[in-house]
């Protein structure tokens, strides 16, 4: 697959009558609600749309994972109603309808007609509820707008019919609004002109914007409608603001903002524009950790810079917004990699701007240093993840020119400062608007259908909103090029010298991310600009990356792989959630990290590659670490499970599989938990063979192993009974092994413990000695000790078992 082997269901369907508007979000808001009977709810659109143009209302939870609640792949339920309102006529921007509740899963709509497409029930619940607007399928939605109410959880995730997260590519607070604890609120028109203004009103709940009751009386009862809105002619900004030095006037985005002198937001700050104009002569410098966010258009004049650095995030909202250069201004994107020991280390990209060049992106790099992936080409029909006919990466020509959304594979120049950082410099004007890539596939072939894409865009995207939007064609995993390994002539590939697997982080969107190779990053979900990433496809077809994915803060794009802020997704988690990440290292350089994550619409079976994700296994592999489970054979880097499965009484199988037959030390540890269980439980790690458990909340394990795969020495348990006490922890520290003269060694026990038995063994995990004591201090003779390095297993006189390797000089 993926190796760079180089030197190296049936869904809801609506059928659309006459025209259909695309809309975006954002492009209605939704102005009232009323949960008391009979139902209500009322939307005002924010631009014209033609006849025939549908608009689907649920009030069914969707998942901050992805997917709705409870969907059935089979018949395409989502567990509540959908009502299907349509415009049988041509509308304007600024009119409001309202759709109601008339009995026996009927509605009516002051405007178009409105139907009820599911037979399971759009009720809007007191107790707490959302009504979430879309465009699409059920399966691969595209969000406009949403509203929770009825309870004060507000937007979290999924637990119930009651509560749901922000739908992908919606932000809180813009157009996802929280209601709170009220049954019925109506939007009391206090902005009813231009559509950012009405928008942004709209999206802030106090006293002055909405009225809220949770009173149902003739009197109380909100009566929904009532404002007469007006739009601005698409693109509209209502002000000026202009930096020559400082501010005149204050920029936002109702703002036609201009830059007349230098600027740079890491001195001056991150700011957001209506558009956007760079004087001729001046310089905009968007640093690392910040962001600007523009609503339409960016024009760039004559003889003026708009540079975007590595972990800077410059953002267009608008899907009609364009970006302009005039004359010899330029665009230009400066990304910095992570260090790289030698130049041959390879790097995932994508070009962030337009006509970009090979060549001009990568000027110094050797010609066959510089690839492209033919997905269309790539057949594993053995299971190795290696193309049986090494032709499916192809050279990246230095005159090609880099097509957006398109994955490309670098190396540095030759004269690369080992251990140094490697940089890329895009120039052209930025990457804005639905961005359309290819995906391939050949369909003849048995293994994982791997596509390499990337990020489009100067700025991060959010990969859980990319995969809602291309559900159907992608699967829900991206893998990471994280290099940190060498090519060696022992791993395997179509060419002399290959590189490592093990050196992929990988990302699910339901359960979450490990890191790869020897690197300690998890990935975040979040895609930086310019990055490159392998996908699997399901289908062949087009994926398309919308601005609705970008973001728009100054900490979405600081991660990316060599190999008033807001966020497109909630921060909040569904409390019932835990995920565990486990690490394997050892003292010369085996790194593996594995998750294990209890998340909502996972199973304890295989649930696809949206929670589980298969270690990418390759014989190169000196080590491997995964979990599994029951009746399947896949080893899993990535493990989604049941979420309400995860108790004292669980179990976690892990497998452990090494080629190394030198002398090693192996570490467990946790590299990181989360979750109300975790946070409140011991973890423990059970090694069967040694019939030892030991909490690794306390402190890593440590084993010796012979060669070989063991599928059943090791298991993660949560039941602090489970430890007998003659398997107790006391930390290792606590025992001290001093050697004294005449090959003589004292084992010294804490607290006045008397030894019972010491059992040295080697590396291999081979017995060398066994002694028998009675005292808290023993001394022992080693004479006939050939190793150097041993690890001692005390067993002390309240059955306590102390594990600790030491060095006989």
């Amino acid at each position: 697959m993926k190796n760079i082997t180089l030197i190296l269901v049936a869904l809801f369907t609506f059928n659309f009558v006459g025209g259909q508007t695309t809309l975006a979000e954002g492009d209605i808001a939704i102005t009232g609600v009323i949960a008391d009977n009979p139902d209500e709810f009322s939307f005002v659109l924010l631009t014209d749309i033609l006849a025939g143009t549908e608009i689907h209302f649920t009030d069914c939870g969707w998942f901050a994972t992805g997917g709705f609640r409870n969907y059935n792949s089979s018949n395409g339920r989502i567990g509540e109603g959908i009502v299907n309102w349509t415009a049988t006529t041509d509308l304007s921007c600024g009119t409001e309808i309202i759709i109601t509740d008339t009995g026996s899963n009927t509605h009516s709509a002051t405007s178009g007609a409105a139907l009820e497409v599911s037979d399971t029930g759009f009720n809007l619940a007191s107790a707490g509820d959302q009504i979430i607007a879309f465009q699409g399928t059920t399966e691969s939605p595209v969000f406009l707008f949403a509203v929770h109410f009825g309870n004060d959880v507000g937007w979290t995730d999924v637990t119930g019919t009651n509560d749901s997260a922000v739908p992908a590519g919606l932000t809180e607070g813009v157009n996802a609004v929280n209601l709170g604890n009220f049954d019925n609120s109506n939007y009391q028109c206090t902005v009813t002109s231009n559509q950012t203004l009405i928008l942004e009103a709209v999206a802030t709940v106090n006293a002055t914007n909405w009225y809220q009751t949770n009173s149902n009386s003739a009197v109380n009862r909100p009566t929904l409608g009532g404002c007469s809105y007006t739009c601005d002619a698409p693109a509209t900004c209502l002000s000026t603001a202009t930096w020559n030095g400082s501010w005149v006037g204050t920029p936002d985005l109702t703002t036609e903002v201009t830059i007349s002198a230098p600027y740079n937001t890491g001195v001056d700050g991150s700011f957001q524009a209506c558009s956007l104009t760079v004087d001729s002569g001046a310089t905009l410098t968007v640093n690392n950790g910040t962001y600007i966010e523009v609503e339409n258009d960016v024009t760039v004049d004559d003889a003026s810079f708009i540079n975007v650095e590595s972990s800077g995030n410059f953002v267009q909202n608008d899907s009609n917004g364009t970006f302009n250069l005039l004359g010899t201004g330029l665009g230009r994107v400066i990304k910095q990699t992570p260090p790289k020991a030698a130049w041959y280390y390879y790097t995932y990209w994508s070009s962030p701007v337009t006509n970009e060049t090979i060549a001009d992106a990568f000027p110094n790099v050797d010609g066959d240093r510089r690839f492209w992936f033919n997905a269309a080409n790539f057949n594993d029909g053995n299971g190795d993840d290696i193309d049986d006919n090494n032709n499916d990466w192809d050279y990246a020509l230095g005159g090609t020119t880099m097509i957006p959304g398109v994955g490309y594979a670098s190396t540095e120049p030759r004269f690369h400062f080992p251990g140094g950082t490697g940089t890329a410099t895009f120039e052209g004007e930025f990457n804005t608007r639905d961005i359309d890539v290819n995906i391939d596939l050949d369909p003849l072939n048995p293994g994982i259908k791997w596509n390499f894409i990337g990020n489009p865009y100067p700025s991060a995207i959010d990969f859980v909103a990319f995969h809602a939007a291309n559900s159907s064609v992608l699967e829900g995993v991206a893998y990471f090029w994280s290099q940190s390994t060498p090519p060696d002539r022992s791993n395997p590939g179509n060419q002399e010298l290959n590189f490592s697997n093990n050196d992929y982080a990988t990302f699910t969107v339901g359960t979450g991310g490990v890191a790869g190779g020897v690197a300690s990053e998890i990935p975040t979900g979040y895609v930086a600009s310019a990055q490159g990433f392998f996908i699997p496809a399901i289908t062949p077809g087009t994926a398309t990356f919308t601005n609705a994915m970008r973001i728009a803060n100054g900490t979405s794009n600081t991660q990316f792989f060599k190999g008033g802020n807001k966020s497109k997704r909630t921060n909040a988690r569904n409390p019932l959630e835990n995920r565990l990440w486990v690490n394997l290292t050892s003292d010369n350089g085996v790194f593996n990290q594995i998750l294990v994550g209890y998340v909502d619409h996972a199973s304890n079976e295989n649930d696809g590659l949206m929670y589980d994700a298969p270690k990418l296994l390759t014989p190169d592999l000196s080590t491997v670490f995964y979990s599994l489970m029951d009746d399947d054979a896949t080893k899993y880097v990535i493990q989604g499970k049941e979420i309400n499965s995860i108790n004292e009484d669980e179990t976690i199988q892990l497998g452990f599989k090494t080629k190394i037959n030198v002398a090693t030390l192996y570490t467990l540890s946790i590299a990181k938990m989360e979750g109300d269980f975790l946070n409140s439980h011991s973890v423990f790690v059970k090694d069967n063979l040694l019939n030892k458990v030991h909490d690794l909340t306390v402190c890593d394990y440590t084993f010796t192993s012979e060669t070989g795969e063991f599928n059943n020495r090791f298991e993660i348990v949560f039941k602090a009974d489970a430890l007998s006490t003659a398997n107790a922890l006391v930390n290792p520290s606590q025992l001290k092994i001093v050697e004294l003269e005449n090959d003589n060694v004292q084992f010294t026990a804490p607290n006045g413990l008397g030894i019972k038995t010491v059992s040295l063994f080697d590396l291999f995990g081979r017995q060398l000695y066994q002694f028998n004591g009675q005292n808290d201090s023993e001394v022992f003779n080693l004479s006939n000790l050939n190793s150097t390095v041993f690890v001692a297993k005390v067993v002390l006189s309240n059955g306590t078992v102390i594990s600790k390797k030491a060095i006989k000089k």
